[in-house]
């Protein structure tokens, strides 16, 4: 090959790479970006404010249960294909919200946006699969864990700025050129569909029930929340717990599992999988209660709480670019507890002091750190699988982290409830909900510290191509189909 076509696949993979973590944050970024926006929303649509848990429900609900059948569909018609059409159904979304007249359009518009980000898995496949395994692999998944976490954290931003500059129709509007620019950029840098398996199964029965045991959990941790609803809520769960049973027999019994056992065999995964779901149950609560806590409580405008809350996002990102670091040195178990550490700390840290201007910042750096640390050597964790099984794995991790920001949200919410009030005018801080996320997080360290040295030893490099020890065990470790 010559010099030139190196540079120019080179940079077709570069841009692909790119395209496809902007796909993660498209996707991520709708969890959040309604929460600063949802008091202008209400007040337009003239609605009450119960409305408002069933507006950001809607899309988490969908996104979450649709990650494994958009991973099995990947597998089926092309991952590329499926990203594609993903971000034209995503796009409908926008327009529909933009132009919603009802909560009831609004809510039907969240919906279809979240069902679209079932492209997620797919993105992540392709790039697992267009990047060499070692260092260049690990700085994709770098980019991809930072994507994730910086657009989570930043929907509370940008959904903030905009309201308060603009419009909150304006943050629907602002989908439609990035998910077209989107997929220009994967239609010229991502290869044609090659290896899509028209035979290959999608188990509908075992979706159908999985996709109905996410979405009644989901909406079950939000009605819970609410005293005059909660009944309702526990009833929801009891009805998920059937239902998850019902999968479990079902797809044991399939012929193409969405949990197959030898890929649920794999240790790697399963730790990826717990840490996706502590890192979201930590952080996404807890941001949702400061968030919360600056608005209603300390009166701060959503420009205010959005300019206080920058500094977590971008301290995602320099978390992310750290942590592919660190992985060169120690092995991902460790990374993950330097990160749930920091997660603990910044809480800590916030709970004496949240009333100081200068203290949210940056509890927020330290915060934003630990979630991009531990995301990246996580999202490495649980696709460290066959290619064959990434489509799966990262709808597993993604499901996993979809959950861990229900039930964090939901528990540190009734949490405080129960203590301090939810944040209205007069009430203190959360401080017993924001101990209890500290707590979760520091016990998560502690776990990952300790599987990290029944892993092995930290890594050091060796001469061996320059490869270092945790390249080198990545492959031993690495599921088979």
């Amino acid at each position: 090959m010559s010099s030139a076509r190196q540079i120019q696949r080179s940079s077709g993979v570069g841009i692909a790479v790119v395209s496809l973590c902007l796909v993660q944050f498209v996707d991520v970024l709708g969890v959040t970006v309604v929460v600063t926006s949802l008091p202008a929303m209400l007040a337009s649509l003239h609605a009450r404010e119960s409305y408002a848990s069933l507006i950001a429900t809607g899309y988490a609900m969908f996104f979450g249960g649709l990650l494994m059948l958009g991973a099995r569909l990947g597998d089926r018609v092309g991952h590329r294909r499926t990203i594609l059409v993903s971000l034209m159904v995503f796009a409908s979304g926008a327009v529909m919200g933009a132009t919603a007249g009802s909560t009831v359009v609004l809510m039907a518009a969240r919906c279809l946006q979240g069902a679209a980000a079932g492209s997620v898995p797919s993105a992540l496949r392709l790039l697992t699969t267009m990047t060499p395994d070692g260092p260049i692999r690990q700085r994709a998944i770098a980019v991809w864990s930072a994507a994730g976490a910086a657009a989570g954290a930043s929907g509370f931003v940008v959904g903030g700025i905009v309201t308060d500059l603009t419009s909150w129709r304006v943050v629907f509007w602002a989908f439609l050129p990035l998910a077209a620019t989107l997929a220009t950029a994967i239609v010229w840098s991502v290869p044609r569909d090659h290896d899509a398996d028209p035979a290959k199964s999608l188990n509908l029965a075992g979706a159908a029930t999985f996709t109905a045991a996410i979405m009644a959990f989901v909406v079950a941790t939000t009605l819970i929340t609410e005293p005059a609803r909660r009944v309702g809520g526990e009833l929801l769960l009891a009805i998920c717990a059937v239902l998850a049973g019902g999968f479990l027999l079902i797809d044991r019994r399939a012929a193409a599992p969405l949990l197959p056992t030898r890929l649920l065999g794999s240790a790697r995964l399963r730790q990826g999988a717990r840490g996706g779901l502590l890192n979201t149950a930590t952080t996404s609560s807890a941001i949702t209660l400061v968030t919360l806590y600056l608005q209603n409580t300390l009166r701060r405008s959503p420009l205010e709480t959005a300019a206080m809350l920058l500094p977590f996002s971008l301290a995602v990102i320099g978390g992310a670019s750290l942590s592919a670091v660190l992985l060169r040195r120690y092995q991902p178990q460790f990374v993950v507890a330097f990160g749930l550490a920091g997660i603990a700390a910044a809480y800590l840290a916030l709970i004496p002091s949240a009333a100081v201007s200068l203290v949210v910042p940056v509890c927020a750096v330290a915060g934003g750190a630990g979630i991009g640390l531990s995301s990246v050597a996580t999202t490495g964790l649980g696709t460290d699988v066959e290619a064959a099984w990434r489509g799966s794995a990262s709808g597993i991790i993604n499901t996993t982290a979809q959950l861990g920001t229900a039930i964090g949200t939901a528990v540190l919410l009734l949490v405080a409830s129960a203590t301090t009030g939810l944040p209205a005018a007069g009430t203190p801080e959360p401080a017993v909900a924001w101990s209890v996320a500290a707590a979760v997080a520091a016990a998560g360290s502690g776990f990952f510290a300790i599987a990290g040295q029944r892993s092995g030893r930290p890594v050091r490099r060796i001469a061996r191509g320059g490869q270092t020890d945790a390249e080198h065990q990545a492959g031993a470790h690495t599921l088979q189909p």
